[in-house]
C-alpha cells in the first residue's frame, strides 16, 4: 500500500492575529504556524493502515515556517519519506491544489500511489475544497469527511465511514487510487517525544523538490482588504418578562423595517 499524506501549515489562532501594513494579509513577523489539525489526523489514519497492512507513507508539504520540523515529526511517527515543496507563487485554495498536484506529478517515484490523504478542512479552507480540487487536477475519485478508512492491498478495495449532519453516518465502498479527506482518525494522533524528534533531525534528511512554475490554468483571486471585527456599543439588552421582551423585540424589528 503506497500512501501520500499532504500537510498544510495554518496560523495558530490561540495567538492574536494582526493585519499587515498592506491591509491585505496577516502580519507574519510574530505569526506562529502549526500543522492543520485535520492533517494530523490524516497522518494518523495513514499510520493505522500501514500498521495493519504494511506499505509506505510519504508526507509532503510546502516550504513554510515550521514545515521542516513537522515533516521530521512525521518521520518519527512512522512515515518513510518526507518531501518539502517550494511554496506556490499564487494564493488561494484553488492555486494550492493545482500547485500540489504539480508537485506530486513532478516528484520522482511518487506516483502511482494508492491513497492520497489530507485533512477534510483547515481554518483557511473551511469549505474543505483542497482535497476535491486536488482530486480533479489528478483525475482521481474523491471522498471526504472520513472518520474511518481501511483498504485491502490484495484487492485494492476498501471501506470508508463518512459522517453527516444530525448524527448520521454512511459506509462507502472505495477502490484505489483515490483522494481522501479525513475529518478524524480512528484513534487520537500519536505524540512525538522531543528527544526522539531531535535524534531524527540529526540522522535523517528531507527531500526538497522544486516545482516548475506555470502555466496557471485559471484566474487567481485577489484579497482586496483584510480587517479585524470592529467593536461597537450598539447592542441593547432587553429586560422584562418573556412577553415584554417579545414585544420589545418585535418593536425593534418593525422600527428597522425588518418585519
Amino acid at each position: 500500500m503506497k500512501t501520500i499524506v499532504l500537510f498544510r501549515m495554518v496560523p495558530d489562532i490561540v495567538e492574536e492575529l494582526e493585519v499587515a501594513s498592506d491591509g491585505k494579509s496577516l502580519d507574519r513577523e510574530y505569526l506562529r504556524l502549526m500543522l492543520a489539525d485535520a492533517d494530523n489526523h490524516a497522518l494518523e489514519q495513514a499510520l493505522i493502515i500501514k500498521e495493519r497492512h504494511g506499505g509506505t507513507i510519504t508526507v509532503l508539504g510546502e516550504d513554510e515556517p515550521g514545515m521542516e520540523e513537522t515533516l521530521f515529526s512525521a518521520l518519527c511517527k512512522g512515515a518513510d519519506r518526507a518531501i518539502k515543496l517550494n511554496s506556490s507563487p499564487q494564493a488561494g485554495t484553488h492555486a494550492r491544489a493545482h500547485w500540489i498536484s504539480k508537485g506530486i506529478r513532478e516528484t520522482p517515484d511518487l506516483l502511482p500511489a494508492d491513497l492520497i490523504i489530507t485533512g477534510a478542512q483547515a481554518i483557511d479552507d473551511l469549505d474543505g475544497l483542497l482535497a476535491p480540487m486536488l482530486a480533479q487536477f489528478l483525475d482521481l475519485p474523491f471522498l471526504g469527511t472520513i472518520t474511518r478508512l481501511d483498504v485491502n492491498p490484495a484487492t485494492g478495495a476498501g471501506t470508508a465511514l463518512r459522517e453527516f449532519a444530525g448524527g448520521v453516518r454512511g459506509e462507502y465502498e472505495i477502490k484505489v487510487p483515490v483522494v481522501i479527506g479525513v475529518q478524524a482518525a480512528e484513534k487520537p494522533p500519536r505524540y512525538v517525544p522531543v528527544a526522539k524528534l531531535r535524534t531524527i533531525m540529526k540522522s535523517r534528511r528531507l527531500e526538497a523538490v522544486q516545482i516548475s512554475d506555470g502555466p496557471w490554468i485559471f484566474p487567481v483571486s485577489e484579497i482586496r482588504s483584510m480587517m479585524k471585527p470592529q467593536e461597537t456599543t450598539q447592542a441593547e439588552m432587553l429586560a422584562g418578562s418573556p412577553d415584554e421582551v417579545a414585544a420589545k423585540l418585535a418593536g425593534a424589528l418593525l422600527a428597522h423595517g425588518l418585519m
